[in-house]
C-alpha cells in the first residue's frame, strides 16, 4: 500500500499514530492532528462521499485556502477512486465554471461563504454538480441551496457507514493501485485555458523519491503550506513529499499571517514561486532604504561581504581570512536578523520553481546565507525534472536532471523530458496529449540548452524567444526578471523582435513600495494611475531601466518604456494564477500601446471601461507618457560595440 498516497497515510498512522501529521493555527493557537486522527477523518469523508452516491471515476473539486480539510478531502477521494481537482482560491466565478465544466465535477468542496457564493453564481452552468460542501460555517447559517451541506455532515454520513460496514474502507484502501490517477492538476495556462493533467500515485511518488534522493527530508522536519494547493509545486512538497517522508505539514491561520506563522514554526525547507522570493527581496530593500543613514551603511557593507563570499563559493575559490571574518560579522549583525524576519532562520534548503528567477534575486539570498536552489519542471512531470545540487549552484542555470529523469534538447531547441513522473495525459483531451507526449518524451514548450558543466539553461518559452533586428536571439523573460529586481517594479512585459526596430517595455509599478517611496518624499497621489503618472516615479523607474541596460548587449537594451495605468492581474487573464505573464493575451489586449512604443510618439491615449460595484460602467481615457532612453537605439553590427555578442541565452 505504500505505493499510493492513502497507503502512505495508513502506514504512518499504524507506525506512529500519536505523531503530529498536520497542524493548523486557529485563533492564535496551533491545533494538532495526529496521524491516527488524520486517517480517521479521511476514512469518514471517503465513506461519506460514497453515501452521497459518488463512484470510482467521478470527479470532485476543492477550492479554498490551505486547510487540513483540503488534504483530507483529496486523500479521501483517492481512496474511493474519485478524481480530486484543486482550484485556485482567487479564481473568479467564470473561470471556476469553465474548469468545473471541463472536469464535469459532481461535488465541490468550497471552504467558506466567499467560495460558495462563486459556485452558486454559476451553478446553472453546471448541471452535473450535485453537492456543495463547505467547511467554514461562518456566514452560512441562512444559506439554502440544493445539495449544500457542511464538511462535518459528510463525515457523519461516513461514520455511520463505517459502523454498518467496518471493513469497507480498508477494502477500498487495499484496492488503490500505484497506476491509478491520483490527481487532476490544472496546467499554468500561459498560452490558453488551463488543461487538466492526470497524475498517478506512481507519478507523484516517483517525483518525491527522486527529490529526496537529492535533498533528504525527515519525519521530524517541519513544513509550512501557504501556497495554493491547486499548484503542483505545493502538491509535490506538501502532499507527496510530506507523505513519503512523514514530516509535519503546518497551515497558517490566514494568508496575511503566513510570514509570522512561518517564523513561529521555523520550517526546515521552503518552496515558493519567484513572486514570493521577489517580494521578500523588495521588502528587505525597502526596509533598508527606510532606515537611518548608519544602518543603511551597515546593510550595504554587509551585502558586499555576503555577495563576495557567495561569488567565491560558486566559482570554487576559497575565501580569505579577512573575508571570512567580515562575512561572520555581517551574518551576526545583518543576515541573521534578516533571515529571522523572513522566517528563514532554520531553513536548510529553499526552492524556487514555476517560472524563472532572476540571477540578482539568487545572488541576494545566497549573500544572506539562504541555500536557495532552482527547480525546473512542469505540471506534466509532477513538478520537477531538474534541480540544483548543494555546492553546485549556478545563477544562470536550473541545475541537472534528477536520477531517473532524462533530458534532451530537440533540433528546434526545445527541452524534452522522459521520466517515471511524466503524466498519464490530459483529461478528456487526447489531441493535446498526443501533441505533448511523443514516444514517451514530454515536450515542455521551453527553449534551452546544456552548458559545459552539464547544467540545464532555460532560455524562455519556445514561442516567446524573439529575433532582434540584428538576427540575434532574445529572451524577454531574462530582461523582465532584471527589471523586477527593483522593489518599485511589480511587473514588466518586454517586447522586441518580429520586425520591431528595438526593444520596448510596459512596466507596472509596485503600488505598496512605490507609494511608500512617494510618501517619504511628500509626493502627493491618490490612485495607482495617479502615482504611475508622477514625473518623480518615472525618473525612479528610468534610473533602474538605465542600470539594467548597462548589463545588456546593445541590441537587447530597452529603448522606450511606459508605466501602465493599472496592475497586471490574473482576473483580467493577463497573468496566470501562478503569476506567469500570458504574453499572447497581453500582446492583443495592449496592441495600441505596443505599437506606440515601437513608434516615435511621446505618449499614447488608451480608452478603458471600468465597472463599479453596483454594476454601472463608465469609459475612461488615460494618456500614458512614453519615456525614451538615450543611446539605446539599435545599431547594426559593425557600427560600434564591436565584439559584444547581443544574443541573450540564459535565465
Amino acid at each position: 500500500m505504500t505505493g499510493t498516497l492513502p497507503g502512505l497515510l495508513a502506514h504512518h498512522a499504524a507506525g506512529r499514530p500519536d505523531g503530529v501529521a498536520l497542524r493548523e493555527k486557529e485563533f492564535g493557537i496551533w491545533q494538532e492532528i495526529t496521524w491516527a486522527e488524520y486517517l480517521a477523518r479521511v476514512r469518514r469523508f471517503s465513506l461519506g462521499l460514497t453515501e452521497l452516491g459518488l463512484e470510482a471515476g467521478d470527479r470532485i473539486a476543492i477550492i479554498g485556502d490551505n486547510r487540513p480539510e483540503w488534504v483530507i478531502a483529496e486523500l479521501a477521494s483517492q481512496t474511493a477512486g474519485i478524481l480530486p481537482l484543486g482550484l485556485y482560491q482567487d479564481a473568479i466565478a467564470d473561470e471556476l465554471a469553465r474548469i468545473l465544466e471541463a472536469a464535469d465535477a459532481r461535488v465541490i468542496v468550497a471552504e467558506d461563504q466567499e467560495q460558495v457564493d462563486k459556485v452558486l453564481e454559476v451553478r446553472e452552468r453546471l448541471p452535473g454538480l450535485e453537492h456543495i460542501v463547505y467547511y467554514d460555517p461562518r456566514g452560512m447559517y441562512a444559506y439554502e441551496a440544493p445539495g449544500l451541506m457542511s464538511f462535518e455532515a459528510v463525515e457523519a454520513l461516513g461514520a455511520a457507514l463505517h459502523e454498518r460496514l467496518p471493513g469497507e474502507f480498508d477494502r477500498r484502501l487495499a484496492g488503490v493501485q500505484p497506476g491509478d490517477t491520483a490527481l487532476l492538476c490544472t496546467t499554468s495556462g500561459t498560452t490558453s485555458v488551463p488543461k487538466l493533467a492526470m497524475l498517478s500515485h506512481q507519478n507523484l511518488l516517483a517525483m518525491a523519491s527522486q527529490l529526496q534522493s537529492v535533498d533528504a527530508m525527515y519525519p521530524d522536519d517541519e513544513f509550512v503550506s501557504f501556497l495554493p494547493l491547486a499548484w503542483i509545486g505545493e502538491q509535490m512538497v506538501g502532499v507527496a513529499s510530506g507523505l513519503l517522508a512523514g514530516f509535519t505539514v503546518n497551515f497558517p491561520e490566514e494568508t496575511a499571517t503566513a510570514r509570522q506563522d512561518t517564523r513561529e514554526i521555523g520550517p526546515a525547507f521552503l518552496m515558493s514561486p519567484p513572486r514570493i522570493w521577489e517580494n521578500m527581496v523588495s521588502d528587505v530593500q525597502v526596509m533598508a532604504e527606510d532606515t537611518t543613514r548608519l544602518k543603511r551603511w551597515i546593510y550595504r557593507w554587509a551585502m558586499r561581504q555576503g555577495s563576495a563570499s557567495a561569488e567565491a563559493r560558486f566559482r570554487g575559490r576559497k575565501v580569505g581570512l579577512a573575508g571570512r571574518v567580515g562575512h561572520r560579522l555581517a551574518d551576526w549583525t545583518v543576515f541573521g536578523p534578516v533571515r529571522d524576519q523572513l522566517g528563514l532562520a532554520r531553513v536548510r534548503r529553499a526552492y524556487t520553481g514555476g517560472a524563472a528567477l532572476g540571477p540578482d534575486v539568487f545572488r541576494f539570498y545566497h549573500a544572506i546565507g539562504v541555500n536557495l536552489k532552482q527547480l525546473y519542471g512542469q505540471t506534466e512531470v509532477s513538478g520537477i525534472s531538474v534541480v540544483h545540487r548543494d555546492g553546485d549552484i549556478r545563477f544562470q542555470t536550473v541545475g541537472v536532471p534528477l536520477a531517473r529523469t532524462e533530458i534532451r534538447i530537440s533540433d528546434e531547441g526545445e527541452i524534452l523530458c522522459r521520466s517515471p513522473a511524466v503524466f498519464q495525459g490530459y483529461f478528456r483531451n487526447p489531441a493535446a496529449t498526443e501533441e505533448t507526449l511523443e514516444d514517451g518524451w514530454l515536450h515542455s514548450g521551453d527553449a534551452g540548452y546544456f552548458d559545459d558543466a552539464g547544467h540545464l539553461v532555460v532560455i524562455d518559452r519556445l514561442a516567446d524567444v524573439m529575433k532582434l533586428a540584428d538576427g540575434s536571439n532574445f529572451s524577454p523573460q531574462f530582461v523582465e526578471n532584471k527589471l523586477k529586481f527593483s522593489p518599485y517594479i511589480g511587473e514588466a512585459v518586454v517586447f522586441g523582435g518580429s520586425g520591431a526596430p528595438f526593444v520596448t517595455a510596459m512596466i507596472a509599478i509596485d503600488m505598496e513600495n512605490a507609494g511608500q517611496w512617494a510618501e517619504r518624499r511628500r509626493i502627493p497621489y491618490t490612485t495607482f494611475t495617479d502615482l504611475a503618472r508622477r514625473p518623480e516615479v518615472y525618473r525612479l523607474v528610468r534610473e533602474h531601466v538605465d542600470e539594467v541596460n548597462g548589463e545588456l548587449p546593445p541590441a537587447a537594451r530597452i529603448h522606450r518604456f511606459l508605466l501602465l495605468y493599472k496592475e497586471l492581474h490574473a482576473d483580467d487573464a493577463e497573468l496566470t494564477r501562478t503569476r506567469k505573464v500570458r504574453r499572447r493575451h497581453i500582446a492583443g489586449r495592449f496592441r495600441e500601446i505596443i505599437d506606440a512604443l515601437q513608434g516615435d510618439a511621446d505618449s499614447v491615449a488608451v480608452a478603458t471601461e471600468i465597472t463599479y460595484q453596483d454594476g454601472r460602467t463608465a469609459a475612461v481615457e488615460h494618456r500614458l507618457r512614453i519615456e525614451t532612453m538615450d543611446g539605446t537605439r539599435f545599431r547594426p553590427p559593425g557600427a560600434g560595440d564591436a565584439g559584444q555578442r547581443p544574443a541573450l541565452r540564459g535565465r
